[in-house]
């Protein structure tokens, strides 16, 4: 998703925390928090919406019983709260499930590529998930003509890329269960729930 930050925080203001995000407007944009600063990532666009739909659906059918599958779920990053992150799609266990924030590190962090988030999905975000200590972080490009997968595992303290699929190519792993998907049905009209996990 694309993000604009709202400006360096006045020096002389406290850092913001979760609990000045009650007060922004329910306008359909995405609020994050970083060290104490807001940033704003507009609706994300259809094409984004369907990958983050089928992800949810697909892994939600694969996941054990114990683990529990979100799409968008806040973030608490920090004892402050004043570091917060909403990733696409995630995947956690069921005793970490927490209100009205996760402050536990999920098994698995997902982000959805748009043009204006190439940077902050393949440094910022993986250098913060790495740091909080999430297992496993996907890359999703939503080409329309050959989407593809990055996984990434934490690997002393960073990540490191285990495999890359694109289109009707077939991608597995068994982190943090096992599941099989073909990118290209994240994106295609067509029978995708018979067909995303591959044959």
């Amino acid at each position: 998703m694309a993000v604009m930050s709202a400006g360096e925080a006045d020096p002389q203001q406290r850092p913001l925390t979760v609990a000045d995000l009650e007060r922004m407007p329910d306008d359909g944009n995405r609020y994050e928090l970083v060290d104490g600063r807001l940033d704003v990532s507009p609706a994300p666009v259809s094409l984004h919406t369907l990958i983050e739909s089928r992800l949810t659906i697909h892994l939600g059918v694969l996941a054990p019983e114990d683990v529990m599958v979100l799409a968008g779920p806040g973030i608490n990053l920090d004892e402050q709260r004043t570091h917060h992150r909403i990733p696409d799609v995630a995947a956690i266990g069921e005793a970490d499930f927490e209100r009205p924030y996760l402050s536990r590190p999920p098994l698995l962090a997902i982000e959805v590529v748009s043009p204006e988030s190439v940077f902050r999905d393949h440094h910022t975000k993986a250098r913060e998930y790495a740091e909080f200590g999430v297992a496993s972080y996907w890359i999703v490009n939503p080409a329309p003509d050959k989407p593809g997968i990055a996984e990434f595992r934490l690997d002393g303290g960073s990540y490191r890329e285990v495999t890359q699929v694109f289109g009707q190519d077939t991608f597995r792993t068994e982190a943090p269960f096992p599941v099989t998907l073909v990118p290209h049905w994240l994106v295609a009209a067509g029978p995708w729930k018979t067909r995303i996990g591959g044959e």
